[in-house]
């Protein structure tokens, strides 16, 4: 999610600082709100949310081919 549409304005660090690398629905008090997903998973999940949205199907595989290339995912 882009952090300036993140309604909170990103993720927290565990001493309550805003943090600008994830958003506020992924990291929490300086941990990830699901510690075990897969890039593959995060795709597949943002992909439905994406849909739910209203967006047309092809549009899905465009929004969501960076997420591999995230810090999160970037090892693994």
């Amino acid at each position: 999610m882009p952090l300036k549409k993140d309604p909170e304005g990103g993720g927290t660090n565990a001493d309550g600082t805003k943090n600008s690398m994830y958003c506020s629905y992924c990291y929490k008090d300086g941990y990830f709100t699901q510690p075990d997903i897969s890039a593959t998973e995060m795709q597949q999940f943002v992909k439905r949310k994406i849909k739910e949205m209203g967006f047309p199907g092809f549009l899905t595989g465009f929004f969501t081919r960076g997420i591999p290339k995230l810090e999160r995912w970037k090892n693994q």
